[in-house]
């Protein structure tokens, strides 16, 4: 016990003395910064030039393989689109497997494999890992594209580019990437529906077997081997792939504007401004100042302790979140600041990200901002470390951009060497707010002409979601037209009082087939409505034959519930006084019966035809807007304001038919919504639709 009495008492003496020495109000001197310790990276190369690394990781008994291929493709051009499909085609079937035999080896020993247009990837278990590779090695030297494939991809693109042409984040990276690289850069490319539509089969296969080359290709393996075990199965699966010479393509070299440029793409239905300040940057992987910029970059929009953070939702409280990225590239890289903002304080926001950037340049980081954020970069660099395939990356990096042997063991103590001085150089050359492109997509009546200040000579080029450069629709004064007016003529244009009053009951079926992230599903909405405020919708999704209901929603007179996949509730009694519009078969002919207001805003041209604005408003406030063709009196767009991150909602109606013993009624036989063309696919009027549909 006198032993251990000691030994408590020595341990309160030396802490004693420590506490007597120790001078608080100084910050303790970082120490030295430690080297890296990478671990073991084996490498040899075939014959046929593919270039392999070994990565030794014995915690599980799984193995990971990647390829990557080290080219600089020739420009898509007016096929622009066509190597993203290569991927998908690469795993759609080879010359010794059909597309369901490689589906149904893969599956059977749960294996991942997957492809893009630079590479390839697989991962399972160590015990399969020769099946892996013989699977990855077929796909890879044996493909076989296929017109029904690539006929399915394209249709899948079409929908995801009709889905995109009203969101906010997809118009933003469009015009971005036509900004700061142009259109005669491969960076700089756009897709649209011609481009899509124009590729063919050959061109994809061409590119398969231009760039799908051993000799330009990395190969890292991952996981439980060593490099003695796995150099023959490589040899044995790719060494029969053969080299070839893959021509590099040559490029024109992007630049930052001389002066700050204002950029705005019109968009329906913004409530919310999406705001980027980028430019493209000479800034290559092992730049002398690359850790500088990446200091300076974390300082200025690295993270929730960044200033422009900080300052737009900390201090302001204008978004959710603001943040800027610096990318390095072997060719041409690129900054950007990025927030996402309600319409009356849009410019502010700007205002004040281009301010941080300037602040950066002009006063230096004090030294616990400076410090701590070159702790936090190098906290997320160690943690890195702890994935094998990041180490395997590392090695491959080295050998890609000839870096330095040493450059990631010196990580750490490069970071730590980074000076306020050199963040302020770093700042003045890589996010310049007087050479950037200043891109806003929004309302341009609420915001378009509060940022033009910030261009030169306060001008403001328009995009449209592609990048082309368009003269936005001006709004024209519709003279003394009443909405009153415009509303009874699309009354009498649907068929007048006598084809709107005989409605009892009326059932519609409309489908679409919609593509979201690589998946396509066919989208079924079914409505019923019947006299006596009688509706139900429901909507179905069919994916690959698994059928499920996304929302079902039925009134019955003064109540109502609402399904959304599988969660039920009744309706509120607003949301029942909003369904029963919805149900009213003859609302057109009294459009002021559910209270709300409507204001004639003028005259626009959609589709180069003039077009009625009528913007509604209901009891709450909440605004929408409806478009009606001049000449036809019909309604042919409708666009409902959202709120906070909700984008809001863009309907489009075209083709009006009459229905079939319907006495004179139309309804458009298409509808444009959420991405999907809706056509209609049967109509029913007065078949007498039993009460029971609505229980």
């Amino acid at each position: 016990m006198k032993k251990i009495s000691f030994s408590i008492l020595a341990l309160a003496l030396s802490a004693s003395t420590w506490a007597q020495t120790l001078d608080r109000s100084q910050r303790p001197k970082p120490g030295p910064a430690p080297e890296i310790k990478l671990g073991k990276t084996e490498t040899f190369t075939l014959p046929n030039g593919l270039k392999v690394f070994v990565v030794e990781n014995h915690k599980m008994p799984t193995v990971s393989m990647s390829i990557q291929l080290d080219i600089r493709q020739e420009l898509q051009g007016s096929m622009a689109g066509y190597s993203d499909f290569v991927g998908e085609l690469l795993t759609s079937g080879t010359k010794t497997r059909s597309k369901d035999k490689l589906d149904e080896e893969i599956d059977f020993i749960g294996a991942n494999i997957s492809a893009n247009a630079e590479g390839a990837y697989a991962s399972g278990l160590k015990k399969n890992q020769a099946k892996m590779m013989e699977l990855l090695s077929d796909m890879i030297i044996n493909s076989d594209f296929k017109q029904a494939e690539l006929d399915k991809l394209k249709t899948q693109m079409l929908s995801g580019l009709e889905s995109n042409k009203n969101d906010p984040d997809a118009m933003m990276s469009n015009v971005e990437k036509v900004l700061n690289y142009t259109t005669n850069h491969p960076y700089g490319e756009v897709e649209t529906e011609a481009t899509i539509n124009a590729i063919t089969l050959d061109r994809c296969k061409k590119y398969y077997e231009t760039y799908f080359r051993p000799n330009v290709a990395y190969m890292a393996i991952v996981g439980d081997i060593t490099a003695a075990e796995v150099k023959p199965l490589i040899t044995k699966y790719f060494g029969t792939w053969v080299k070839k010479d893959v021509p590099v393509a040559m490029y024109s070299s992007p630049s930052a504007p001389l002066s700050p440029k204002v950029a705005f793409v019109p968009r329906d239905a913004a409530v919310q401004s999406v705001i980027s300040v980028t430019a493209p940057v000479v800034l290559k992987p092992g730049a002398p100042d690359e850790f500088a910029a990446k200091v300076a970059n974390t300082v200025l929009g690295g993270g929730s302790q960044g200033r422009l953070f900080l300052n737009l939702r900390e201090k302001h409280a204008w978004t959710y979140g603001s943040y800027s990225s610096l990318n390095s590239d072997i060719l041409i890289g690129s900054f950007s600041a990025e927030a996402k903002a309600r319409n009356p304080v849009s410019d502010s926001s700007v205002a004040e990200i281009l301010n941080e950037m300037a602040r950066l340049q002009t006063e230096a980081v004090d030294a616990e901002s400076l410090q701590n954020t070159k702790n936090y970069i190098g906290g997320n660099f160690a943690i890195g470390l702890e994935s094998p395939q990041r180490v395997a990356q590392f090695a491959i990096n080295i050998e890609r951009f000839q870096l330095p042997k040493d450059y990631y063991q010196n990580y750490l103590k490069n970071l730590n060497a980074v000076t306020a001085a050199d963040v302020q150089e770093a700042a003045k050359k890589y996010m310049n707010p007087k050479n950037v492109n200043i891109i806003i997509v929004g309302s341009k009546d609420e915001v378009a002409s509060k940022v033009a200040r910030f261009g030169k000579n306060n001008i403001v080029t328009y995009y449209d979601n592609y990048g082309n450069i368009i003269i936005p629709s001006e709004t024209k004064s519709a003279g003394n037209v009443k909405a009153a007016d415009i509303q009874k003529k699309y009354a009498d244009a649907i068929g007048g009082e006598k084809a709107l009053n005989a409605l009892k009951d009326v059932k519609m079926i409309r489908k679409a087939t919609i593509s979201q992230g690589g998946q396509t599903a066919d989208i079924t909405i079914m409505s019923f409505q019947k006299e006596g405020s009688k509706l139900k919708m429901v909507i179905n999704m069919d994916a690959a034959g698994n059928v499920m209901n996304l929302q079902r929603m039925v009134l019955n007179g003064d109540k109502g519930t609402q399904e959304v996949r599988g969660q039920k509730a009744a309706m509120t009694p607003e949301e029942v006084a909003e369904m029963k519009e919805q149900a009213d078969m003859q609302a057109e002919l009294h459009p002021e019966k559910y209270g709300d207001k409507y204001a004639v805003k003028g005259i626009v041209q959609i589709d180069g035809k003039d077009t009625y604005i009528v913007e509604a408003t209901d009891s709450k406030g909440k605004k929408s807007s409806q478009y009606y063709d001049v000449a036809t009196s019909f309604l042919v767009k409708q666009v409902s304001a959202g709120e906070g991150d909700n984008p809001g909602t863009v309907i489009e109606f075209s083709d009006y038919r009459e229905v079939p013993g319907a006495n004179g009624y139309k309804v458009p036989y298409m509808m444009k919504a959420n991405g999907g063309d809706f056509k209609l696919q049967s109509i029913d009027v007065n078949k007498g639709i039993a009460d029971k549909e609505f229980e």
